[in-house]
């Protein structure tokens, strides 16, 4: 097997740390009881770091940012057949810092949990196949 080069290791890293936010997000929701505001940040975290791996694997630079709005619209520009997963995800970037300080009057329902583990699982997966370096471990 040939040497992994540095932007293969730097692309497979940020999809690894996706997987633990991917992870830690499905622990969490099923704690007794369920820890639902941190299942929501670590859903962002999962995406942000999903699509950065995308855009690492393409050599393309980003800002330090949590908008995924930003990060996903560098996507597309490259592959734009990622239009729909892109807009699907856009809502989870609040989650950035939506619930994580307090003062937050409303904590985030089950079925939004859900929801926002059900969209970090498919971005994850779907960009996963997109990323040849991330085949190889």
């Amino acid at each position: 097997m040939p040497l992994e080069s540095e932007g293969e290791k730097e692309t497979r890293s940020w999809l690894e740390k996706a997987g633990e936010d991917l992870r830690t997000a499905e622990i969490l929701y099923k704690a007794k009881p369920p820890v639902l505001a941190h299942v929501m940040f670590h859903c962002q975290q999962a995406v942000e770091k999903t699509l950065k791996a995308f855009l690492t694997q393409r050599e393309i630079p980003f800002r330090k940012t949590h908008n995924l709005r930003e990060i996903g619209d560098q996507c597309l520009s490259v592959d734009p057949s990622l239009r729909e997963l892109v807009e699907a995800s856009i809502p989870l970037s609040d989650y950035a810092w939506e619930y994580r300080y307090p003062g937050e009057d409303e904590e985030p329902t089950r079925k939004e949990a859900q929801q926002a583990i059900a969209i970090a699982k498919k971005v994850y997966r779907i960009i996963a196949k997109k990323l040849p370096s991330a085949k190889r471990k």
